[in-house]
């Protein structure tokens, strides 16, 4: 396990004396073209009066055509209120709204911008893939490199299937793994977020809390009626689940690290302690790494905890950008799925050039040396500066990191589950994120949400943030 690692709940000191000593970004021979920003945008950076008039204008013909205005729940920015923003351009770790303002993005697309937006090598690469089309319906070379970087990388994959979506990944190892174990029961965690398939909507995080929803209106009884729920980092309740369905239970499924509530690291054994249930009961341990998937680690949360499960999810960076999705796990479980086995599972457009040649590029980079230990150093940097202005300014508040990825709560903590995240003071965070933004700084639009840093975020845009934090704190 990686150094420097900060649990959620942890309470941290004011002093930062504990951040890490100065890393440089890697390939720093590269690092001026991601950062040479102006000139790949037609916004001027000159501070000017904060407004969103034309993302109002903008939202308004949109929630007349689509549901809410969006396409994606969270958004929408029901959780935290305002003019929700529509973006325009982005590049390295910056956006640029219709307005032109100008934020230092946390999101990351909710993920897959590890190195950066729109980076120059990928589009490159994009450009000359596009040369030869956009989608074959037909095997391609570029599947085969992928699918062997991620069989490298990933200790429990030695087989892959890519699909379109996270949602669809895990749709497609459910499946699988009932095929396999010829039972139907599942047992999932509190707050985990598994996409917006029937038998994952039941306690779910992601935008199913943001918006406060129990469940999801339209999925019936029968769909979840064999989904069994845990608090996460509870591994009594684990067994008991296992007690009471004895030889009924297919696959345990989770986020190894949640980030559909916030962020929440499994507590010291927890992960260990699955893994030891889950072959005790000849079931199947499913970790679901559609967002931690190569970021804690080239590896995964997988490689930086050292548990391997039998199948995991993947999604979000191994497509650079773009549409894509995937599942994989142990050789004799993966050759049930068609058409090598009878378990069926098809996409019209799974293993697209594309998406293949971006979730390339973006992996080749990531492997590089100095990448993680940059990403836990910014993020240390971020995590610790926020907490501490925060508590010098008097405000309750806990979170934590690991290597790309970070949360914090406006709850004095410690959050080890979505119960103790929903202590946490929503309106205090929404206050803050509508201030947060009009200093030019884009987190989450939710409390239960996590946020990612890239390769392409400087030192320099960490100690603007933490100015930021430390103006709204004061304000709050």
């Amino acid at each position: 396990m990686a150094s420097g690692v900060a649990g959620v709940g942890l309470s941290w000191p004011s002093k930062l004396a504990q951040r890490p000593n100065s890393i440089p970004p890697p390939s720093s021979s590269r690092s001026c073209g991601r950062c040479a920003v102006k000139m790949a945008v037609s916004f001027d950076d000159k501070k000017k009066t904060y407004t969103l008039k034309k993302s109002e204008e903008a939202f308004n013909i949109a929630k007349e055509l689509m549901p809410g205005g969006v396409n994606s729940p969270v958004r929408a920015f029901k959780s935290v209120g305002g003019q929700p923003i529509v973006m325009d351009s982005v590049k390295g770790p910056y956006m640029w709204d219709i307005d032109g303002n100008k934020y230092i993005d946390y999101v990351g697309s909710w993920g897959p911008a590890i190195i950066g937006h729109a980076d120059d090598e990928v589009l490159a690469a994009l450009a000359e893939t596009m040369k030869k089309g956009t989608s074959f319906g037909a095997p391609c070379l570029l599947e085969n490199t992928l699918a062997e970087m991620v069989i490298a990388a990933v200790p429990s994959i030695e087989m892959v299937r890519f699909v379109n979506s996270g949602t669809e990944a895990c749709m497609g190892v459910l499946r699988l793994a009932r095929a396999f174990t010829g039972r139907e029961k599942v047992i999932k965690f509190e707050g985990c977020y598994h996409g917006h398939a029937d038998p994952f909507l039941v306690k779910a995080g992601s935008g199913v809390a943001t918006l406060g929803l129990p469940d999801s209106p339209g999925v019936p009884e029968g769909a979840t009626f064999e989904t069994l729920i845990s608090p996460f980092n509870n591994i009594s309740a684990v067994k008991k689940l296992f007690d009471a369905n004895k030889g009924e239970v297919a696959a345990v499924i989770l986020e190894p690290v949640v980030g559909n509530s916030g962020f929440i690291a499994p507590k010291p054994g927890f992960l260990e302690e699955l893994r030891k249930v889950t072959k005790q009961n000849d079931t199947l341990l499913i970790f679901d790494e559609v967002m931690t998937g190569f970021r804690l680690a080239y590896g995964g949360a997988q490689e930086y905890f050292g548990i391997t499960p039998d199948l995991t999810t993947l999604g979000k960076i191994i497509g650079g950008g773009l549409p894509v999705g995937a599942y994989g796990g142990r050789r004799d479980i993966m050759e049930m799925v068609a058409p090598a086995g009878p378990m069926y599972q098809a996409g019209t457009l799974s293993g697209n050039p594309l998406a293949m040649t971006a979730g390339i590029h973006t992996l080749e980079r990531i492997k590089e040396p100095g990448s993680y230990e940059y990403l836990n150093k910014i993020s240390s940097e971020l995590v610790l500066g926020i907490l501490d202005a925060g508590k010098r300014a008097g405000h309750a508040m806990c979170g934590g990191y690991i290597g790309g990825m970070f949360g914090f709560f406006f709850t004095e903590g410690p959050v080890y589950e979505f119960a103790d995240a929903k202590k946490s003071d929503t309106a205090k965070f929404a206050r803050f994120y509508r201030a947060m933004l009009e200093e030019g700084v884009y987190f989450a639009p939710s409390q239960f949400e996590a946020g990612f840093t890239s390769l392409a975020h400087t030192s320099g845009d960490i100690q603007q943030t933490i100015k930021a934090a430390e103006k709204v704190f004061q304000k709050l």
